[in-house]
């Protein structure tokens, strides 16, 4: 065998042995390539659903807060409608108040002006009450005098009524006179003056006998019960006592005048009768009597 012989042998060998472990690591790159192109679309696909999960989020975020949105604008609009009516309440509510301080302001007036003429009534009802007592006890002091007049009024009306009756006997011997004179000038032809008749007697004028009749009888007693809200009062004695409805007591409390009872019911041993001409209240034990 030559030597060319061998050396391509040789090379044969070495270029064989050469492909081999160019092939060998051919096809353990090739797997390696395979293994990381399927890990790298196992990557994408993952990212690419991991995208579109995102994706998703994002329109759904987008969404709701398109939805927030929407929301917060009709509450925003909901919330100026509110505002808008809560200010034209709160201006009404001004107004209401503006007109409720003058109406107040008014109403303070007017009851100051009430006070004021409630003031000027009872001053001038006092006055009239402080006149009326006077006019009270001027009609008493009246009465009195009245009760003067009369009883000299009854004795001078007694005085007439003795006039008239010696003018009656006066004017009846009078005519028994004219009568004889008559007689004693006929038989010679001769007659006296017309004879003039007695007149009637006329009834003199007499006062109410009430008054007259109670100061006669001279009738006292005692109060023995008092009712002040009505006005009524009672007394001791009755119609065994001679007591008649209509009569008029005079309440006193030793000299000091205090009221009259006029008489309006009466039994056999009390009457009662209503408070008049009250200068003080009468109590129970003063002193009722027919004349002062």
């Amino acid at each position: 065998m030559s030597t060319l012989t061998k050396i391509l042998i040789v090379l044969l060998t070495l270029s064989s042995i050469f492909l081999c472990g160019i092939v060998v690591t051919y096809v353990a790159n090739a797997d390696n390539y395979r293994q990381k192109y399927d890990n790298l679309k196992a990557e994408r696909d993952s990212l690419d659903k991991k995208v579109q999960d995102y994706t998703k989020q994002v329109n759904e975020a987008l969404e709701q807060k398109k939805q927030m949105e929407n929301k917060l604008s009709s509450e925003i609009t909901s919330l100026k409608t509110e505002n808008s009516e809560l200010q034209t309440n709160f201006d009404n509510a001004e107004r209401e108040k503006a007109a409720l301080l003058q109406k107040v302001d008014s109403l303070a007036s007017i009851t100051k002006g009430f006070y004021e003429t409630n003031d000027k009534q009872g001053q001038l009802l006092k006055n009239t009450i402080e006149e009326l007592n006077k006019i009270q006890t001027e009609q008493v002091r009246q009465s009195k005098e009245l009760d003067e007049t009369t009883k000299a009024l009854e004795e001078k009306m007694a005085i007439i009524e003795t006039l008239q009756t010696e003018n009656k006997r006066i004017q009846e011997e009078k005519t028994d006179l004219q009568n004889k004179l008559d007689k004693f000038l006929q038989p010679i032809g001769k007659t006296a003056a017309a004879t003039v008749p007695v007149t009637p007697r006329e009834e003199a004028a007499r006062p109410a006998t009430t008054e007259t009749e109670t100061r006669d009888i001279g009738l006292q007693g005692l109060i023995t019960a008092v009712d002040l809200k009505n006005s009524m009062a009672t007394i001791s004695i009755g119609t065994a006592d001679g007591v008649k409805e209509g009569m008029r007591f005079h309440v006193t409390r030793g000299n000091e005048f205090l009221c009259d009872i006029l008489i309006i019911d009466i039994d056999a041993k009390e009457a009662v009768g209503a408070l008049e001409l009250v200068q003080q209240q009468p109590n129970v034990g003063d002193t009722v009597s027919t004349n002062l």
